[in-house]
């Protein structure tokens, strides 16, 4: 029998990664996306093969639909079906206030975690929706705990961008539950990644985690474990749903 198939945007590192390993030890085929570091990549396939498992690498930049459609071919090609998207890949800025943010600036952010994701939802839709001829599956979206707090004199941009992830995320859900294909989001909290240092404050978890009630900055795969939930046929009746996996805050 096949293993079901789930593609994860920006895997070479971070949650993206940590799901991959995980994902991969409990069955699935993992398709492996990344932008430019093909080393990264390749690493984290080499470490699921080397536990037995099935991953393959698809170079793409979720801000070009060429790229995107070029991807979902890639996969459709390798392993014949989709069963899962996780659309991970996000970028955010340096830090600073509105007042300072540049129309370029802030036309890259919603170009990746905005139009990108929900293109990939396109075609992830094609693949699985009944009316398409699909078998039904399953997309979780990665939004942020930053789209409910607002990221001020930070990342105002990525926060909004993430307030439009979750409203992708209901839209879709409600156009896709008759489809056989549940939409669902993690809104990951304070997490350690390289992300922080990409913002300018590589130790950004340890300054806030302060604010957060338990007192401290979660791991990748504390996330990747609650991705994996909503994937999976013990969330059969969950869509349109959000968690958060941010220690309280």
């Amino acid at each position: 029998m096949q293993s079901p198939v789930m593609l994860i945007t920006g895997a070479s590192r971070g949650i993206g990664a940590a799901l991959a390993r995980l994902a991969a030890g409990r069955g699935y085929a993992v398709a492996i996306n990344y932008l430019s570091n093909q080393s990264a990549a390749q690493a984290v396939a080499d470490e699921i093969s080397a536990a037995g498992g099935q991953a393959m690498l698809v170079q793409g930049d979720v801000a070009q639909e060429s790229d995107i459609l070029r991807m979902f071919a890639a996969v459709d090609a390798h392993w014949g079906r989709l069963d899962v998207l996780v659309n991970n890949a996000g970028i955010l800025e340096q830090m600073m206030p509105v007042v300072d943010m540049s129309a370029e600036r802030i036309a890259r952010v919603m170009n990746i975690n905005v139009v990108g994701l929900m293109l990939c939802c396109r075609e992830a839709v094609k693949r699985m929706a009944k009316s398409q001829g699909g078998l039904g599956g399953a997309i979780v979206n990665i939004s942020s705990v930053a789209a409910k707090l607002g990221s001020p004199f930070e990342y105002v941009d990525y926060a909004a961008s993430k307030g439009a992830v979750d409203s992708i995320t209901l839209g879709l859900a409600k156009e896709m539950a008759l489809e056989g294909v549940r939409v669902n989001g993690v809104r990951p909290g304070l997490i350690y990644t390289d992300i922080h240092a990409s913002g300018g404050e590589p130790g950004r978890v340890d300054r806030l985690a302060v604010n957060v009630p338990m007192q401290r900055g979660g791991q990748p795969e504390e996330i990747a474990e609650a991705v994996l939930w909503l994937a999976s046929d013990a969330a059969s009746y969950v869509t349109g749903t959000w968690l958060d996996v941010s220690g309280g805050r």
